[in-house]
């Protein structure tokens, strides 16, 4: 776990082999709450997550942590509340998908990840050739997803990195 800040996550930005996700812009009045990510010094991290916070969109704090990981990984999965690694059991995509995001530039479908507990709300989806997962506290945050959020992979954001403004660690990283 390492708290939030602009060194933090350059460190995790370096070691990663996957995308390090933030909605950027963040939303108004939404901060930076901690990053985090799973692997090794050898081969690097297999899987990140960023946690943010702010207004949530029906009043009171919403959380959202955005996870990218290689498939089997389950970081996601523990973040969601799931049984299993990935997402696939607990999403249709026979039907459309119920949320978009832009990931690095490219349209980004995201389907309802179903069998969660009910304090959050929870999207999974694909993108860059990982699982992307959208992990929202409460679950009313989860309305947050219809805006399309536009977001960046933080490993391309350049300069752009010491802007990010931050916030208090947020608890949820610590026991997914």
């Amino acid at each position: 776990m390492i708290p939030p800040s602009v060194e933090a996550l350059n460190v995790v930005v370096h070691r990663t082999q996957v995308p390090v996700w933030m909605p950027w812009p963040l939303p108004v009045g939404w901060l930076f709450t901690g990053v985090t990510y799973a692997g090794d010094d050898r081969s690097g991290g297999r899987a990140t997550a960023v946690a943010c916070s702010g207004p949530g969109p029906l009043g009171g704090m919403g959380e959202l942590i955005l996870v990218a990981e290689e498939l089997g990984v389950g970081l996601g999965a523990r973040y969601a509340g799931i049984d299993g690694p990935d997402p696939g059991a607990y999403m249709n995509v026979e039907k459309p998908p119920q949320a978009k995001v832009l990931a690095a530039g490219r349209p980004t479908p995201l389907w309802h990840v179903y069998r969660t507990p009910d304090d959050r709300a929870v999207f999974a989806g694909e993108a860059l050739g990982m699982w992307l997962w959208a992990v929202m506290w409460p679950e009313q945050a989860g309305l947050l997803m219809y805006d399309e959020l536009v977001l960046t992979d933080l490993r391309d954001a350049g300069a752009e990195l010491d802007l990010v403004p931050c916030g208090a660690l947020s608890p949820r990283l610590l026991k997914p």
